[in-house]
């Protein structure tokens, strides 16, 4: 049987603010990390990280996420109008809510 997980709006509509306003310091770390260092990976943050391409000549190919893009989404999703936009980021400051709502 085929197990569905929920999801909630805010949990995505969060996820898709921390897209738009998130730091690439982690993908740039990537791009230096040494072949004998590739355990520390998984402490990066990389959500922003779209593509990534090392090439043997050494050169390194990093692809972020179309940050205006999802701001554009984002604002689609608010409905457009700016109470929609305020009351989703009032309960960003709220700070997230019980693990069940994830």
């Amino acid at each position: 049987m085929k197990r569905t997980k929920t999801v909630k709006r805010e949990t995505v509509l969060r996820q898709m603010l921390d897209l738009a306003a998130g730091a690439a310091n982690d993908a740039v770390k990537l791009a230096y990390l040494p072949e004998d260092g590739q355990d520390g990976i998984d402490a990066l943050s990389l959500a922003c990280l779209t593509e990534f391409k090392r090439n043997a000549n050494g050169t390194v190919e990093i692809k972020l996420v179309d940050r205006a893009a999802v701001l554009e989404k984002l604002l689609e999703q608010l409905g457009g109008d700016d109470a929609g936009a305020a009351a989703f980021l009032q309960a960003l400051d709220r700070g997230p809510g019980p693990a069940s709502d994830r």
